[in-house]
């Protein structure tokens, strides 16, 4: 080993010594100098000898995590003060000399474990750097400049943006991307006024549009009307007491326990959640990890223009790659905390956004229980219990929308996750200025003059690892079902309804579809009973049903297939994270949570993971415009005899 080469491998050591003294736990986000320290492993191996390092792009880079038991062994320990921290290790995919590598850094030894290059279907997200170079293409085009003067617009008002082009059932395997205009005279509002009939195809290789369509023209829709200002309002609260502390990335609020993390795919993470049981006098684990998996945004207008738009977000643009650094008073209250995070732009440099994730108490002015007794003569008790829960925020604006991403901790045990849509909805010229006039399907709905907002689809899917009091768990089913009363009961009452369980053996009896019959969902712990011999678990209390409904052999819905189901339950896998798949751009379907499930494990008394869909089937409508008011939706995780009684009671 040369001399340069040693001094290199003690300067990554050190590097990686100095980074160790501020981590607190085993699942941290990867500090600036590992990323650095990556970023030097790369551009010194292979891959940098026989390219220049501005040939090699970063497209991901994420903590490699430590096996699961290892972490919990860790966590576990009585002594961990005393221990080192596990191995730390990076997965990272780049591009290099046109091949996609998946690649495994060791960051306390200093090298590349391991290097495979990616010949499947579908591409890694793109980097900012290939989306803003993409922007400044049709300024320099000239057909496109020519359509412009066609409609009497000026170029230097024109607003171009780049949007994944999915897969069709293309054959061939090229990079690419569409690219949509707008007029931004006369508005802060790009999205209400688009440049119809015009479509654009991007070589990213080549950074060159290869496909050029001008179908028609439309007017352009008026800027009156169109621009969106807060007003002044602050939270002018003066409340300064958090209630919780932070240690690193690791969260201590009542009885609750958890860690922070992030990534620039899902952005926030929760992971490693206990909750302390004052009954039994210990803590006891319920959550392993949870996140957005994949959001699935398909619009429901198949013309020319348009027919692409079916967004896989999360695997295509990153919810944590999208994270807006939030704003106090506004987008959390006065007593919260906020968290800086890192993510790494294309050349491998880290870089900070401050403020991403806050944390905060809120008092709702709800009850969280209460009981009037009033039947014993001349006394009345009266017992109330304030409702204060412990939020984690993160705000991701992904192109036009803004995706508000809560997990809520009660004292009661439960976690509440929350999603809020906001933004701006996508909308199309036309030439039409009243429904009266419209002849034809225009796929959603006329909310200004001259403006259509398409309808469209939003699935959140969320990877839930569930280890309810350990990990080996089950699903169960709770089906109620309706009996009637045997006639030599001799009672009034002709029916009541009873309750039918079921545990899933297998992959396939886990896939549910919500719909009118009514059913409980819980992972339950079968080695594990109360004092009076129920099995311990928590329950998923859906928000609003629904699934796709797309036919299973349109492109979107193959790439997406996982839909079809609201609820999954599959073997925990540990490098089964992306519902959509690792790939995700113009990705083909062949990866995935259908895909994973397809092979049909036992998932009875196993490790197991509980994948959630938020569905919500968007119809605009005229208050939708040129602004959404915030659109909620969620799920709660809520304790099904894991306690021996009502936890807020400190009895």
């Amino acid at each position: 080993m040369a001399i340069s080469s040693l001094v290199l491998v003690f300067l990554f050591q050190l590097c990686f010594t100095s980074t160790t003294t501020s981590l607190k736990h085993p699942l941290d986000p990867l500090t600036p100098s590992e990323i650095t320290q990556i970023k030097h492993i790369i551009h010194n191996s292979h891959l940098g000898q026989f390219s220049s390092s501005s040939n090699i792009s970063f497209h991901y880079l994420d903590l490699e995590e430590p096996e699961k038991a290892d972490v919990i062994q860790w966590l576990s320990s009585t002594k961990r003060s005393e221990l080192s921290l596990l191995p730390r290790r990076a997965k990272v995919v780049v591009q290099a000399r046109d091949l996609i590598h998946e690649i495994i850094v060791d960051l306390s030894a200093g090298y590349i474990v391991s290097d495979q290059v990616y010949t499947g279907y579908g591409y890694p997200s793109f980097t900012f750097e290939e989306l803003y170079q993409t922007t400044k293409l049709p300024a320099k085009y000239p057909k496109f400049k020519l359509s412009i003067q066609k409609r009497s617009l000026n170029l230097s008002d024109v607003f171009c943006l780049p949007l994944t082009a999915g897969w069709f059932g293309e054959r061939t395997k090229k990079r690419s991307l569409k690219v949509v205009c707008y007029y931004q005279q006369g508005t802060n509002n790009i999205y209400a006024r688009p440049i119809e009939g015009i479509s654009m195809l991007v070589d990213v290789k080549l950074m060159q549009i290869t496909e050029y369509l001008d179908r028609f023209r439309v007017p352009v829709p008026q800027a009156q009307g169109t621009s969106f200002h807060s007003s002044p309002h602050r939270n002018k609260s003066q409340q300064k007491n958090h209630g919780f502390d932070i240690d690193g990335s690791i969260v201590q609020w009542g009885d609750w326990s958890f860690h922070v993390g992030f990534n620039s795919r899902a952005g926030l993470i929760i992971s490693t959640a206990s909750i302390y049981d004052q009954q039994k006098g210990k803590s006891r684990s319920v959550l392993y990890k949870g996140y957005v998996s994949e959001t699935f945004v398909p619009y429901m207008d198949p013309t020319t223009e348009w027919y692409f738009r079916t967004y896989l977000d999360v695997g295509e643009y990153g919810f944590g790659q999208s994270a807006n650094t939030l704003e106090p008073l506004v987008d959390c209250p006065a007593n919260a905390k906020y968290l800086d995070r890192y993510l790494v732009r294309a050349d491998g440099e880290p870089y900070k956004v401050p403020g991403i994730i806050c944390i905060f108490e809120r008092y709702t002015g709800d009850v969280s229980w209460r009981h009037t007794q009033i039947s014993m003569p001349g006394r009345v008790i009266r017992e109330v219990s304030e409702e204060v829960n412990l939020v984690v925020r993160i705000v991701s604006t992904v192109g036009n929308y803004d995706y508000i991403q809560d997990w809520e901790f009660k004292r009661t045990g439960s976690i509440k996750v929350g999603v809020g849509l906001t933004g701006i909805l996508q909308m199309k010229a036309t030439s039409y200025t009243n429904i009266d006039q419209i002849t034809e399907d225009i796929y959603g709905t006329l909310v200004a003059e001259n403006t259509i907002a398409i309808n469209h689809d939003h699935f959140i899917t969320y990877y839930l690892d569930l280890d309810i009091d350990g990990a080996e768990n089950s699903f169960v089913k709770s089906k109620m079902e309706k009996k009637r009363v045997p006639k030599h009961m001799q009672s009034p009452r002709k029916s009541y309804w009873t309750v039918t369980r079921e545990t899933a053996e297998t992959e396939a009896e886990a896939r549910i579809r919500l719909g009118m019959d009514p059913v409980g969902l819980l992972v339950v712990n079968p080695n594990k009973k109360t004092n009076v011999g129920n099995i311990v678990g928590y329950r998923l209390v859906p928000g609003s049903s629904g699934s796709s409904l797309l036919s299973d052999d349109d492109y979107p819905q193959i790439r997406a297939a996982y839909t079809k189901y609201q609820v999954w339950a599959t073997a925990y896998n540990k490098s089964e994270r992306w519902a959509g798949g690792l790939f995700t751009d113009q990705s083909h379907g062949d990866d995935g949570l259908a895909v994973w499930s397809s092979r049909n494990r036992t998932i009875k008394n196993k490790d197991i993971v509980l994948w959630y869909t938020v569905v919500l089937h968007h119809i605009p409508y005229q208050e939708d415009f040129p602004v959404m008011p915030t659109l909620h939706s969620g799920f709660e995780l809520r304790p099904a005899n894991f306690f021996e009684l009502n936890p807020l009671l400190k009895n």
